[in-house]
């Protein structure tokens, strides 16, 4: 009797390490293979999956396959270090955030330097304020394209804090922040065009992008009513015509990636 559980047991152990083997196979091809075959192979994944739940004492190693499977067609995604980085940022962990996001940082992950950018420019959780350093960060995050980056670089040139004072470049950082969708950069630039900090008054411009940040800042942000009272303000100023155009501007409209 013995014998025969011994060699059941063997005959298991062989399925198991077989299953594992072709899941293995089936994680190193699975990122040159196309959308079709990754379908199939989510498929089988679960199947195996619920046949290695009812296995028992397998299921660990078997479900740890699985996992590793997912991850490589992009299912699951691991834990990041950015994730951490995040995670202690909003809860006020500077310090963490620094010693965590400056080799992401350096390594040139632009919302690892957006971050750091901020855990700088607030100074907070035992890191002093240190202008300078956030601007750096802003800068090359922005460069790459951080909508954030963008929009707090912005807010430094037209507030002179860390940066020389430019309503020009402002109005620059505010605008590339604002076509990704920033609400806050669209608000920002609406106030610069309306108030005529770059050239002249421009009322239809301002509109518009008072339009936009009060459809994108969420219900019941203070904010959202703010960009609202000024783009009503901008229609007092404005003809019937104009007022069609931003707002045709405001329907066509569609961020940039």
């Amino acid at each position: 009797m013995l014998f025969f559980r011994a060699r059941k047991a063997d005959d298991l152990q062989q399925r198991v390490t077989a299953l594992q083997a072709a899941l293995k196979q089936c994680s190193e091809i699975a990122g040159r293979w196309t959308a079709f075959r990754r379908s199939t192979t989510v498929a089988i994944a679960v199947l195996m999956l619920a046949l290695g739940f009812a296995l028992g004492a397998y299921r660990e190693p078997i479900h740890e396959t699985i996992v590793g499977l997912a991850q490589a067609i992009g299912i699951v995604r691991p834990a990041s270090a950015l994730d951490a980085v995040q995670a202690a940022y909003q809860k006020g962990d500077y310090e963490t955030v620094l010693r965590l996001g400056r080799p992401l940082a350096d390594a040139g992950d632009a919302r690892a330097q957006s971050i750091l950018g901020l855990a700088h420019y607030r100074g907070r959780g035992g890191v002093p304020q240190d202008l300078d350093e956030a601007a750096k960060w802003f800068r090359q995050a922005a460069d790459q394209g951080d909508a954030t980056a963008q929009f707090y670089l912005g807010l430094m040139y037209a507030e002179g804090r860390g940066v020389p004072q430019s309503y020009t470049e402002a109005a620059k950082w505010y605008r590339l922040a604002a076509e990704r969708g920033d609400a806050p950069a669209q608000y920002n630039l609406a106030l610069l065009l309306s108030r005529g900090e770059v050239g002249a008054a421009d009322h239809v411009s301002a509109y518009f992008w008072f339009n936009l940040a009060a459809s994108r800042f969420p219900s019941g942000d203070p904010r959202r009513a703010a960009a609202v009272a000024q783009r009503d303000l901008m229609a007092g100023k404005m003809a019937p015509g104009e007022i069609a155009i931003a707002q045709r501007w405001a329907r066509e409209w569609k961020p940039t990636q």
